[in-house]
Order: C-alpha cells, then structure tokens, then sequence
C-alpha cells in the first residue's frame, strides 16, 4: 500500500483512495456480496467509505451500517442530503434518519449533495447545528462549480467548507480550468466520483484507449488502475470508486501504489487534453 495521501485544511489526513457506493443496495441479493466487498477495502486501508441518503432510497446506508458494524472507529463516514432537506428541522431529520440507517451516532463528513431548495446561508446554519450537536464532524458540498463555491465563501460561515465532491476523470477534465486550482490554494480536498467515468461508450473507450492500456502493460497493472491512478497523482483529489465485489475492491487497492511517470502523464494528458476555457461542470 502506497502512502499516498490528502490532507484537509484543518491538517486531518486520509487516503487518497476511498470506496463509494452509489448503486449498492439497490438488489438484495447482492447485499451481502457488497458488505463483503466493503470490509475488504476497510481491510486493505480504503477507510474513507461513501454513500447518500438518496443512494437506493436509504438502503446503501444500510449496507454501510452493516459492513461498518464493530469496527466504526476504522472509518471516516461521508454521507450526503438531499438539497430539499438541506435546512432546519427537515435537515436535522435526515441526518438523523441517516445516522440511524448506518448504526453509528456520527457522520465524519456531511455533503450537501447538490444546490436546491434553501439558500446556502440555511445550509451553512443546519451543518453548524449539527455539528453542535454531534452528529457530523466536518460538512461540505457536492457537484459545485467555481461560482458556487465563490457564493459559498461570501456566506458567514461558508469558509469552514470542508470538501467539495465533483464528476472527474480522465476524458472529463473541466474542473481543471478554475474549480480545482481554486480548491487547491483553499487546501480543500476534491472527491471524485466516478473516477473510472459511467458505465457505457465513454467508461469502455477510456478503460480500451491504447495509451491507456499500454501504460498498464508497462506496469503489470489494468486500465483501471492507470485510470485511478491518474485522478489521484493530482494534488489534493482523493478518488471514490464504487466496488460491489471484493476482486474490485483489491484492484482499485493497488492503484494507490501506481505512480505514473511524468512521461505517462504527459502521454495521457496529449490523449485527452483538458479544456482551455471554462466549461460547465459535468454533473451525473
């Protein structure tokens, strides 16, 4: 394991690798299977685990509360509301519906899964509460773009964001332009999500491009590892790939002992290049 890491701004440091788990939950079935799959990656270091209230209607946090039991103390927890219950009571509610749904009595890291219903200023106030009250550590927002973060900052309070979690991967490179620089000099880590891109045409066209693949026959590695590896060599990125299985789990493990070399970089940078201007943020 490598000890490739992020570090937040109040200097808290986590992997640069976590697991994610968006579309578990959603087939019985599998629960099991994913509960298994989730204690892997806890064993193999990938202690920062994911999820949403709004992940198959509650139950991907079922799943975590169950992979989680008995070794709470192991994990950093994020989880995320939806924008319509992101103030006052409503948003004490759901936090605690949350907390109820993962056996724990505390959420590391609370996400305010994308703009909506209350004014950022309500937001801010609900996570200080909750905060107050114990039952999240650090808070921060998901899928904002450069101006959302700028609105963010001019609210009291706002400042004390503490993640900012975005679509990023290789061939979806916009945050690059303003949004992740910005992140960086604020030493506000960026979570990626969907680091390997969706299922279909574009997620098989990055894992089958030749530069690709070459680079991870070159190292005895798979595609996805190179793909994982390039979201994480980037400062501050901590990327949260979703596993099912415990075969995933252990590849997207050895990614964070892949370093790619300034060469590969610059290969893959020439294959998909980021975009010169401002592009709208990517959002799925």
């Amino acid at each position: 394991m490598s000890d490739k890491t992020v570090t937040f701004a109040d200097r808290f440091t986590l992997p640069a690798m976590g697991q994610g788990t968006w579309y578990m939950g959603e087939n019985s079935g599998q629960r099991q299977n994913e509960v298994a799959a989730l204690r892997v990656g806890i064993d193999m270091g990938l202690t920062l685990i994911d999820t949403a209230e709004m992940y198959a209607d509650g139950r991907a946090e079922e799943v975590v509360g169950e992979a989680i039991n008995g070794q709470r103390d192991r994990v950093f927890l994020v989880s995320k509301i939806y924008p319509w219950n992101a103030g006052g009571k409503k948003g004490i509610a759901a936090c605690e519906a949350s907390l109820r749904r993962l056996g724990t009595d505390y959420i590391d890291l609370y996400l305010l899964h994308w703009r909506g219903n209350y004014g950022l200023d309500e937001t801010v106030e609900l996570m200080q509460t909750l905060q107050q009250q114990g039952k999240i550590g650090r808070w921060g927002v998901s899928n904002f773009d450069h101006d959302d973060m700028q609105e963010l900052w001019g609210v009291d309070g706002g400042a004390e964001c503490a993640t900012n979690q975005v679509l990023y991967h290789l061939a979806s490179r916009g945050i690059e332009y303003d949004l992740l620089p910005w992140c960086q000099q604020q030493l506000m880590p960026v979570m990626a999500y969907c680091p390997l891109a969706q299922a279909g045409r574009l997620r098989s066209g990055l894992l089958n491009h030749p530069a690709v693949n070459d680079i991870a026959q070159h190292h005895h590695a798979s595609a996805a590892q190179v793909l994982l590896a390039w979201v994480i060599s980037h400062q501050g990125v901590i990327a949260i790939p979703k596993a099912a299985s415990i075969e995933h789990v252990k590849e997207n493990a050895g990614a964070l002992a892949l370093t790619l070399s300034a060469e590969e970089l610059a290969r893959l940078d020439a294959a998909f290049p980021a975009p010169g201007r401002k592009t709208a943020l990517e959002v799925v």
